[in-house]
């Protein structure tokens, strides 16, 4: 039997002027929690950026890695990095085997990247990944719609939604918000 290694909600919101992204800590190796206070977030680009990833740890981290260097080469561009990694994945023969997703927050921009070749920005500037990552979804949208919480708290409060619903997902939440 194959061990998957499961458990990752990570969110990310842009709202009234913030930025904010965060995610559980829960990692598991089939039915059992190997660590509860995983932090699966990365301030990079100087701190103008905020990356979460979800998937294989190892593949997550090179993929962050890559992300990192295309905002260098094209001068912090984070929709130009994004579409050239997105490209990279598709077609290199060692990145397309890389299993994971990143979820990108920047002022006034929040994209989800997939080895799919995906790059989307969602109209309502929220992003979520991971196995926990639509029921966060779900809280936040009715959070931003509904409440007048700030971007930060909306995203941990959604994360602790997720975490009350998901096997995969617990309630030790990291929330990183990008300075002005």
């Amino acid at each position: 039997m194959e061990m998957k290694i499961n458990a990752t909600t990570i969110l990310g919101i842009v709202h009234n002027g913030r930025a904010a992204l965060g995610g559980d800590g829960q990692v598991t190796l089939g039915n059992t929690v190997m660590k509860h206070n995983a932090v699966k977030i990365r301030t990079i680009s100087k701190g103008k950026v905020l990356c979460g990833f979800a998937g294989a740890s190892a593949d997550s981290f090179t993929l962050m890695e890559r992300f990192e260097d295309k905002l260098q080469q094209y001068r912090g561009d984070v929709y130009r990095a994004a579409v050239e990694l997105a490209k990279d994945w598709r077609q290199d023969k060692y990145l397309r085997r890389l299993e994971a997703m990143l979820a990108v927050i920047a002022e006034g921009k929040a994209l989800l990247i997939s080895g799919n070749g995906d790059v989307i920005e969602p109209d309502d500037q929220i992003v979520a990944i991971g196995s926990g990552g639509m029921y966060a979804l779900a809280a936040a949208k009715m959070l931003k719609k509904y409440s007048k919480l700030p971007a930060k708290d909306i995203v941990k409060k959604a994360l602790i939604t997720a975490s009350q619903i998901c096997i995969f997902t617990n309630d030790k939440i990291n929330v990183v918000e990008l300075k002005k």
